[in-house]
């Protein structure tokens, strides 16, 4: 699966990087799962659709209530139609440079708060949806005028926001300008329950596959399938035992492409049937 450089895609190629960049997003088909270097942080607005990112440490789901402020970083996101034959969402790149400005300019609180969550979820309100019109008014300002008036477009959403959420989305943007980067074990022991395949993981990870392979022997003595297979299978069988589900609906959420699979690989490691288990 190929990386998307964003937003560097979406800029003509000989544009260079500008500290500010609205860009609206259209597809009529599902995107599972794609891995994406965002090189600059960004406010996602969606409009119509779901969207689910799967980040270093966690994964976030919204739809169109909700936006997402999401730090730069490499993701695997999908994006899925819902009713209607569009997905849509309005997105607003910003860079470290200007947030520094906002911050310097509008908060006291000069104090770098480490913060480990990688996005801020903000519930779409009256304001949110005059906001984004209003963005779409000054798409069509001549270029000359845009920039200043994306610069004052972006503090008065900030300013909105903090006063919305309070210190928490300061101490939220105040995390953007830290290192948050995550230590590999972190990343990988919270994965351990997901879906997501070794590569997606050594993505997440910010590393080549057999890079990650090297890394993961040397921290945990086994091979990362090994390793992983067997903690997914514990907690299947825990799953199980609880009565509530039964093999055919769990069989995908940890990592096995068909119930089958599933049923032999459960077999081998304890002995009996995972039916067996839930019966």
């Amino acid at each position: 699966m190929p990386i998307e450089n964003i937003p560097e895609i979406y800029l003509p190629k000989t544009m260079e990087k500008p500290d500010l960049f609205v860009y609206d997003f259209k597809m009529t088909s599902d995107v599972v799962k794609s891995k994406v270097n965002l090189s600059m942080n960004m406010f996602s607005f969606l409009q119509v659709g779901k969207k689910q990112v799967h980040f270093a440490g966690t994964s976030v789901v919204v739809n169109k209530d909700q936006s997402l402020l999401l730090k730069k970083g490499n993701w695997l996101w999908t994006e899925l139609l819902e009713t209607e034959a569009i997905y849509y969402c309005k997105l607003l790149f910003f860079s470290e440079k200007i947030l520094k400005e906002f911050l310097e300019k509008h908060t006291a609180n000069t104090i770098i708060v480490k913060e480990d969550s990688p996005y801020f979820i903000i519930g779409n309100d009256t304001y949110i949806t005059s906001y984004l019109n209003s963005l779409s008014t000054i798409g069509n300002a001549p270029a000359i005028f845009m920039e200043n008036l994306l610069s004052v477009k972006f503090e008065e959403l900030m300013l909105y926001l903090i006063q919305k959420y309070g210190q928490k989305f300061e101490h939220y943007l105040q995390s953007l300008i830290a290192d948050g980067s995550s230590p590999f074990k972190k990343i990988i022991e919270s994965k351990i329950h997901s879906n997501l395949r070794l590569e997606e993981i050594a993505f997440l990870c910010h590393m080549s596959l057999s890079t990650f392979k090297r890394r993961f022997i040397r921290e945990y003595k086994v091979s990362p399938g090994k390793w992983l297979q067997d903690k997914r299978l514990q907690k299947a069988k825990e799953t199980l035992e609880e009565g509530v589900l039964k093999p055919s609906e769990i069989y995908l959420d940890f990592g096995y492409n068909n119930l089958s699979n599933f049923s032999i690989a459960y077999k081998n490691k304890f002995g009996f049937s995972p039916s067996e288990t839930a019966s």
